[in-house]
């Protein structure tokens, strides 16, 4: 059993609102997506990925050249224009979705009139991926490339008749300064179509670039994490960055996630039809509880804390606006884009709504794959767009959830993952036999969630032999093809010695591998084994909690405030540690704010001073700035929860 602190509770599992952002770099892109092929094979997303990506750009102020079927001639022409055009821009950015393969380690992107018999047609019929990067060296600041374009080679057996080295997906690339090249998965492995509107890489990218105050690198992590769920471990993203400093799309100060924004607007509004969207988009979320005692009060029409909209200053509507907007923005929530018309119709950012409410599907458009997520998706593998969805309430759709995801399956017959959720949605029915039957044949086509499920589902002995050593191999298997959950079980296991020879330093390594692939309760645990002084230095224990909070775990927020408080393993910051108690307090399901009213005796006047002299520069504290804990206190935290959260206070 591990050691902790009392203050900090650890536990190993199985599984700033201101109205625009303001830029100051020149930024330019160029978006290129082809669909539509003349020769080969079309693509269904890579039009949608592109238009969708320049939509977003635009918003973040990039200049936009973009490309959308275009042949060889057009092609070559964009990328010249944007060459010149990128010699004087602070940031540039390069984004292909479409064909695209390799010969002899090099990588090539196919417009949509290339026709491919013989090796000497690779060099005049398509575009050199180094001929683009060439150009981008020119540019003096920081440059991204991200591409969308690992799908099978559209030439292969021609190539590979005439004796060319063709291999899968796309090579490793990129040495030169000041930039960020991301592939859609890992060199040389082929990524997927998706099975809606954009790709599992793109729709990803979409879901986090928004995020106010993000770095790129924080943003990348998200988005791996997000696509590795979405496709059950069969598509990784890969980067390689030589970026020397750091960047963020966008500049506006860093926000609540998009779960604590959609309560806030809910409960700053009393808002009957939000509250309804939280409950089901967020079914295990910290608010809950409350959202549906709103709704089952009143006929609906309850009340959550202080609302911030009733008899509001123009100011605060303009703010309530922004701050529907930037939640439908982020979220990319069909009802939130059409919520925010309905109610601003004429709001400065009218025209970008139903810019962007004219690029997402209405239900009755949405596929198979994308209903089988909805209804099966497991709660550790939600992404910014899918809802995980717990077992009991899984259960209670599971027919229609195994009918849909058997049909998502026979529809995209490369994708397991949607036999791992037929699986799942089989466990919830009660019939085991069946369950583990397809969580087997998902496992065995390389389906991580299944290899995890079919190993908890071993340890514990339900509808199969208990075997804890199947299990540990299963969690091996699943560690190895970059699971985090599988990593977590297996450090487990490791830390405890249970079927294994006890081996804390491996268990260490797994938790910091699972940590870099954005797990937020590896890097959580990461920080109180630091803390503890059972791995690193103390010195550590902050920075692993800061991106546990980050990647979304909430406890972090209490956990990094108290090593602040009490200067442990760093110097001693009573306004840093008020910041994250006041982070904590809108994001955790009400520790943040137990501890600094209930146990205010536990931390120092200083930082209970500091959050009172915030909450005051908000506009909700008015009693005195003392570090004592009072109703007036305890009434500035409910608004500041409930609704009134203001990032520039916290800056």
């Amino acid at each position: 059993m591990l050691s902790v602190p009392v203050r900090i509770l650890a536990a190993f599992f199985l599984v700033l609102m201101v109205p625009v952002a303001a830029f100051s770099q020149e930024r330019l892109a160029l978006i290129i997506g082809n669909s539509d092929y003349e020769l080969v094979t079309s693509l269904d997303n890579p039009g949608n990925d592109a238009s969708d990506l320049a939509a977003s750009l635009e918003g973040l102020d990039f200049d936009v050249f973009l490309g959308l079927d275009v042949t060889y001639a057009q092609m070559t022409d964009l990328i010249d224009r944007f060459g010149e055009a990128s010699k004087t821009a602070d940031v540039i950015l390069f984004f292909y979705a479409g064909h695209g393969f390799q010969v002899s380690g090099e990588n090539y992107l196919v417009p949509t009139d290339s026709y491919v018999q013989k090796v000497e047609d690779v060099l005049t019929a398509t575009i050199p991926m180094s001929r683009i990067i060439s150009r981008m060296e020119e540019a003096p600041g920081l440059k991204f490339v991200l591409l969308d374009a690992c799908r099978n080679n559209p030439f292969g057996e021609n190539l590979r008749d005439a004796g060319a080295p063709v291999a899968d997906g796309l090579a490793r690339i990129g040495n030169a300064a000041d930039f960020l090249i991301s592939f859609a998965t890992q060199p040389d492995n082929v990524a997927y179509d998706g099975t809606g509107r954009n790709s599992f890489f793109t729709e990803a990218l979409l879901s986090h670039l928004n995020t106010p105050g993000q770095d790129v690198s924080d943003m990348l992590i998200s988005v791996r994490k997000d696509v590795i769920a979405a496709t059950g471990g069969r598509q990784i993203p890969w980067e390689n960055s030589s970026l020397t400093r750091q960047f963020q799309f966008d500049t506006r100060p860093s926000s609540v996630s998009p779960e604590a924004l959609l309560w806030q607007v809910a409960a700053s509004g009393n808002d009957s039809e939000l509250m309804r969207l939280y409950v089901d988009r967020y079914p295990q979320g910290p608010q809950v509880e409350l959202a549906m005692a709103f709704l089952e009060g009143d006929d609906g029409q309850g009340s959550v804390g202080t609302s911030l909209t009733r008899d509001a200053s123009p100011l605060e509507q303009d703010e309530q606006a922004d701050r529907l907007w930037q939640l439908a923005q982020r979220s990319r929530m069909r009802p939130l884009v059409k919520l925010y018309l309905d109610q601003y119709p004429a709001g400065r950012n009218a025209t970008d709504a139903r810019r962007l409410l004219a690029s997402l599907p209405n239900d009755d458009e949405i596929g198979f794959g994308r209903r089988c997520e909805r209804l099966a998706t497991h709660p550790r593998d939600a992404t910014a767009s899918i809802a995980g969805i717990p077992f009991s309430r899984l259960a209670l759709n599971a027919e229609t959830a195994i009918q849909v995801c058997r049909a998502a399956a026979e529809e995209s017959p490369d994708l397991p993952h949607y036999i791992a959720l037929q699986a799942r949605a089989t466990a919830a029915l009660g019939d085991m036999d069946a369950a583990v039957r397809l969580y087997e044949t998902a496992a065995s086509r390389g389906d991580l969630r299944a290899m995890v499920s079919l190993g908890l589902i071993t340890e514990s002995g339900q509808g199969v032999p208990a075997n804890l050593t199947e299990a540990l191999r299963l969690y091996d298997r699943a560690a190895r093809g970059g699971s985090p959950d599988g990593m977590i079980n297996l450090a487990v296991a490791l830390f405890q010695g249970a079927g294994v020879d006890q081996d804390i330093g491996r268990a260490v390594d797994l938790l910091k591998q699972a940590a870099n692939l954005g797990s937020p309760i590896a890097t959580y645990n990461l920080g109180v084994l630091t803390q503890n002084g059972t791995t690193g230095s103390e010195s550590e224990a902050l920075g692993y909690f800061q991106a546990a909070a980050r990647n979304g775990e909430p406890r972090g927020y209490v956990s990094g405030a108290i090593l602040l408080d009490e200067g442990r393993g760093v110097a001693r910051d009573p306004d840093a540690a008020a910041v994250m108690l006041l982070r904590g307090a809108v994001e955790d399901s009400g520790q943040a704010v137990a501890q600094m009213t209930q146990n205010t005796s536990d931390w120092s006047v200083e930082t209970i001073a500091a959050v009172q002299s915030r909450l005051k520069d908000a506009g909700y504290y008015t009693s005195a700035v003392d570090g004592l804990s009072g109703p007036n206190f305890t009434a500035a935290l409910d608004r500041w929860r409930n609704g009134g959260f203001k990032a520039e206070v916290l800056m």
